[in-house]
């Protein structure tokens, strides 16, 4: 969650308040308009409070044309008519809400057949308030399985974790808070992911792990997660050194059993101890729902699980956070039943097909150039072409955002600063005549872009909000 301060110089000026919105005399309750940064005197009228606020959020943009996000921003209504009935039920109250519980417990059964668990009964896993928790939690389980292996040893070795340097910013964040030495495949020329053998050389006997993205946030493409396990079997023939893989399947995990059924990547690996995914992203739910399994109750040390009296037995949890809504673990389950394999094959297909069509037009359009084309995860990066003096990347998608679409544009980490690239996330809802418009405006924008004398931008790292 990003953190607030508190203004530096308080704007006590009174909001402007249409005086219609009183509730019987148009001007009662209206010669004073609330304060921003302190707490009312007294009470407001609903529909005054509800316009105040509305109002405000007018100026927000909009989600649907919102192309950095991944997170889903369209459901169908009976969606939302099952989530509004559920707001109300606090998820970790099982013994009071069993058969929302229940759900849950489906849902992970259904992925642990999804990602093909060698016994679905046997995998273990439950649901979070998104893939940065679940991650959190993956996380904490490996660096517990490797401490209770490394007993005489630890806590004096510290132990750490291998990933590509392009992993999701939840990562690092998890090295920080628990302690865990990150360390860092870089990118190498065309390749701007983890590569396998490197990232075997990086492990030691104070590796707990290894973090393979299926479908990483920089461009849209899948990590060699089979390749990465054949590496570290290697290395354990080598040396002994038995490193665990966790799958970070945020958007692919979803994407990859329907689309890419040939592609081993999940639970038939058995280094795969763990997989995660975000229910909200290709999950088709909105925010916030992710979801953690393990292979089997092995993976998941013991001592990391809480019992909670439920309908006097007991059940298991594993979460960091306490207190969360029911509604969005219902309607993955609304999901998962609304559309079933064939349900969800189409929809990903459908979303793989226009992110692979507006990136050839794009391309098409001769000012850029492709570095991945959407027929992975439904996403697809790109960069201005050679020989583009005149804008770059930054210029834009500060033209873009007057239109009202939202493309970041940023610069890769090391070792590839040097390249700044657009990035386009296709989900449910963009459809093909949203898609056509998206590109009509960027041809419309070309000329003008074309004629300017230089970059505009001056600092990139202030060029936009975007982080990954």
């Amino acid at each position: 969650m990003a953190l607030h301060k508190g203004p530096e110089k308080p704007d006590e000026r009174p909001l402007s308040v249409n005086p219609f919105y009183g509730e019987a005399d148009p001007v009662g309750g209206m010669t004073e308009a609330p304060p921003k940064h302190r707490l009312p005197t007294a009470p407001l009228p609903p529909s005054t409070a509800y316009q105040v606020v509305h109002d405000e959020l007018m100026l927000d943009g909009n989600s649907r044309l919102n192309l950095a996000t991944f997170v889903t921003t369209w459901m169908e209504p009976q969606a939302g008519v099952l989530m509004n009935e559920c707001r109300d039920k606090n998820m970790i109250d099982k013994d009071e809400y069993p058969r929302t519980a229940e759900l849950e417990r489906r849902c992970v059964a259904m992925l642990a057949d999804l990602w093909n668990a060698p016994d679905p009964s046997a995998a273990v896993g439950c649901s979070t308030t998104g893939s940065s928790e679940a991650c959190m939690l993956a996380g904490l389980a490996l660096k517990r399985r490797w401490a209770r292996r490394n007993a005489d040893r630890y806590p004096g070795a510290r132990p750490n974790l291998v990933m590509g340097v392009n992993v999701q910013v939840c990562w690092e964040k998890f090295c920080n808070f628990w302690e865990v030495e990150a360390r860092q495949v870089p990118m190498e020329g065309d390749r701007f992911h983890l590569d396998p053998q490197a990232a075997a050389e990086l492990c030691d006997e104070n590796t707990i792990g290894v973090v393979g993205i299926l479908g990483s946030t920089f461009d849209g493409s899948y990590e060699p997660i089979a390749e990465l396990c054949a590496a570290l079997d290697a290395l354990q023939e080598r040396t002994g050194l038995d490193i665990p893989v966790h799958v970070d399947g945020a958007s692919g995990a979803m994407v990859a059993p329907f689309l890419d059924e040939d592609l081993v990547w999940d639970f038939r690996l058995p280094r795969v101890a763990s997989i995660n995914t975000s229910g909200h992203k290709y999950g088709l739910v909105y925010p916030g729902v992710g979801w953690a399994l393990w292979r089997d109750t092995e993976a998941l040390p013991e001592e990391l699980v809480f019992r909670v009296n439920y309908l006097g037995g007991d059940m298991p949890t594993f979460a960091l956070n306490f207190s969360r809504p029911g509604a969005q673990v219902v309607a993955q389950y609304y999901t998962f039943l609304r559309l079933g394999r064939e349900g969800y094959r189409a929809v990903q297909q459908a979303t793989r097909d226009v992110a692979r069509g507006v990136a050839e037009r794009v391309e098409a359009l001769g000012d850029f150039r492709l570095l991945t084309r959407g027929d992975e995860l439904p996403v697809f990066a790109f960069t201005t072409a050679p020989g583009v003096q005149a804008y770059d990347v930054f210029d834009v998608s500060r033209r873009l955002r007057e239109r009202g679409w939202l493309v970041p544009a940023y610069t890769f980490p090391p070792h590839r600063e040097d390249l700044s690239v657009l990035r386009v996330v296709c989900r449910n809802g963009f459809s093909t005549d949203l898609a056509d418009l998206f590109v009509a405006d960027l041809e419309q924008l070309l000329p003008e872009l074309r004629r300017q004398s230089h970059p505009f931008t001056r600092d990139k790292d202030a060029a936009t909000g975007f982080h990954h």
